[in-house]
């Protein structure tokens, strides 16, 4: 096993572990793995420093505490005690209150009464054009001392909130989104998922099972399709894939009345084409295929393998679906750690946290007939 994220800086992996063994009271090697894309070489050796500084034991196949329980790892590698236990809010925006940003929003809640502040939450949404108006009432209720925010970047205004929260005078962090602040292009600190690597892991799975005419199918023009996009993209050229061999389709919001006409024109496309293989961003939209599909005669995964990305409730559906499912709720809890530490320190480096997804293989994905 290589490293799949090596710009995972050390300090960030232990305070990753240190963090796992305060809420879950030990860790294990496999799941660390997993959780952090890290070769176990690189996590064993961190495992063996941290044990030597005294923040934990060694056990066969993972770590507990140490008699002295663990601390979180500072910037320069060195120990420095638990986060203090504070009061205040931290104000939470994000663009939905429904699939996915839910996780999100009780990562940060956890995260932000393990240190004794509250979450204030407001749901704004992708259409709202200008997040400001919003963002300047939570500032100015509740005790509020930091900004967890998902702005839509995606606005003449995008750039304008960016820019008002870095001058608001309180700690700020974005969650699944990247910006940079004007005019020096500096980034802003910053919680995402690699949702490139989750189009990866979706492709080279279905590579694996002998399939080679696949398709993407995403639901939305926002930034996490777009990563989506890209990953897909490098995905075919890494597998050998042609313009031939695949194809991109964006459907049209699930309220559409065109919805249901669009999802069937996509599939004869896809049949057309030869497609054995669909990746559909989000789980709701692959949904919708399967039930058409089943109701043609199309048999999932016999003549159709279906990847659901976000893996929100696609365990729930029959068949269960192979999914991609991004590291929700951490992200609120890697999101919220951040303000906390910004406001232990001010000026510690601007940090940006990049979290792997996983692919959870079930029902919906098998190699191809004929394979």
């Amino acid at each position: 096993m290589t490293d799949q994220n090596p710009a995972l800086l050390a300090a960030e992996r232990r305070a990753f572990v240190l963090a796992a063994l305060e809420r879950d009271g030990a860790v294990r090697v496999a799941q660390l793995m997993d959780e952090l894309g890290v070769a176990p070489v690189t996590l064993r050796r961190d495992l063996a420093q941290m044990e030597r500084e005294g923040l934990l034991v060694r056990v066969h196949g993972g770590a507990v505490p140490s008699a002295d329980g663990p601390a979180h790892a500072g910037d320069g590698g060195s120990p420095h005690p638990v986060l203090a236990t504070r009061t205040g809010s931290i104000a939470l925006l994000v663009p939905s209150l429904n699939y996915y940003w839910p996780g999100v929003v009780r990562g940060a809640e956890a995260e932000a009464k393990r240190i004794g502040m509250d979450v204030v939450l407001r749901g704004a949404s992708y259409e709202l054009q200008d997040e400001r108006p919003v963002l300047d009432r939570l500032v100015h209720s509740d005790n509020v001392r930091g900004l967890v925010v998902a702005p839509n970047t995606d606005t003449p205004h995008a750039q304008d909130v960016v820019q008002w929260m870095a001058e608001s005078g309180l700690p700020s962090v974005l969650v699944e989104r990247d910006a940079v602040l004007l005019p020096d292009g500096a980034p802003v600190e910053s919680v995402t998922t690699d949702h490139a690597l989750g189009a990866v892991l979706a492709a080279r799975h279905l590579a694996a099972l002998g399939h080679r005419r696949v398709a993407l199918i995403i639901s939305r023009n926002s930034p996490t399709s777009r990563k989506i996009t890209a990953g897909w993209e490098a995905a075919c050229a890494e597998l050998g894939l042609t313009p031939s061999d695949h194809f991109e389709s964006v459907l049209p919001p699930r309220t559409s009345p065109d919805f249901s006409s669009v999802v069937d024109a996509t599939l004869d496309s896809a049949l057309a084409n030869s497609v054995t293989a669909i990746v559909v961003h989000s789980d709701p939209e692959a949904m919708a295929f399967v039930d058409l599909a089943l109701n043609r005669g199309i048999s999932v995964p016999g003549d159709l393998s279906v990847i659901a990305y976000d893996d929100e409730v696609a365990e729930l559906f029959t068949p269960a679906l192979t999914a991609v499912s991004p590291p929700r709720a951490s992200v609120g809890q890697a999101a919220v750690d951040l303000i906390a530490r910004r406001l232990d320190d001010p000026g510690r480096p601007v940090h940006r946290v990049v979290l792997n997804p996983r692919l959870n293989v079930r029902g919906s994905t098998a190699p191809p007939r004929g394979a």
